[in-house]
């Protein structure tokens, strides 16, 4: 009896989180991946038209625009969060007194709400009034209108969003560093290694895991941007910063399309799903 209560106790234990998963996360999605094969709009009832919002979405150009950017924005953030994530923390990780403060100060851009973070950029993009361009006027060049100009209001917002997410990464690859065995470093230095040259030997291949893990956490990060887009730009100007996300809203709050938001939102799903497995398979072959 003893036995069998040790063996049935930890079940019991996970239940209560096994269900709030089940209800809060299983049953929205089979309930939105039905939705997708249906066309709903709130106020009438589901009528199914099976691959419809799929063959709707393959022709529209809005949606065919919104997985460019979305795609753009993840490229053009996850290289700069990584590298300049990578290189910040290696200076950080140092026991100089006062280190402690410089961490906190770079990480706390991560942590920070992302419409305030927003709505500081607004500020600082003001075409008028932001001190970017005012200190662009004293230098002699032209001012920009950078969130409302089609050439620099996507590589704008993907600046807001490397900003916020270069202190996770610094984090991340800090606790990796700070796990790394010193005795390795030593030996190095006696065989005549430089500091260079320890750094592609020792420090980039003992960070794969920790690398492996930014790759996969950011490009889910980048996938589901949503909330800077909205507020720097609203997805303009004439849609050349809207995303899938933004798409997903404007179909499903805006439209009232549900099955059509319901589609887009599968499609996502599955883009994430499909290069969070193509980062794991090489991340795993790296390993071996």
């Amino acid at each position: 009896m003893k036995k069998l209560y040790h063996t049935i106790l930890p079940y019991i234990l996970i239940l209560p989180n096994i269900l709030i998963y089940a209800v809060f996360v299983l049953l929205p999605l089979v309930w939105v991946f039905y939705l997708s094969f249906t066309e709903y709009s709130v106020i009438s009832p589901a009528k199914w038209i099976g691959l419809g919002n799929y063959k709707a979405m393959l022709s529209d150009s809005i949606f065919q625009k919104a997985m460019m950017n979305t795609m753009l924005y993840w490229v053009g953030t996850i290289i700069p969060i990584m590298f300049i994530g990578l290189i910040v923390a290696v200076l950080l990780n140092s026991k100089v007194r006062g280190m402690a403060a410089f961490r906190a100060a770079v990480y706390l851009p991560g942590i920070i709400s992302s419409v305030a973070v927003a709505l500081t950029w607004l500020w600082l993009l003001n075409p008028t009034q932001g001190p970017i361009n005012m200190f662009l006027e004293l230098l002699g060049f032209n001012t920009l209108d950078w969130l409302q100009n089609t050439k620099t209001a996507l590589p704008a917002v993907m600046v807001v969003g490397a900003w916020t997410g270069i202190g996770f990464a610094m984090i991340i690859y800090l606790s990796g560093l700070q796990g790394i065995s010193d005795q390795l470093y030593e030996a190095a230095s006696i065989d005549g290694a430089s500091a260079v040259r320890q750094f592609f030997a020792i420090t980039i291949p003992m960070l794969k895991p920790v690398t492996f893990f930014l790759l996969v956490t950011v490009t889910i990060r980048s996938f589901q941007v949503f909330d800077l887009v909205y507020v720097l730009t609203g997805g303009g100007p004439v849609n050349s910063t809207t995303t899938i996300v933004n798409e997903v809203f404007k179909a499903g709050f805006q439209e009232y399309k549900m099955g059509y938001a319901s589609s887009l939102a599968i499609i996502l799903l599955l883009i994430t799903m499909l290069i969070t497995l193509v980062n794991y398979r090489y991340g795993s072959k790296q390993d071996v």
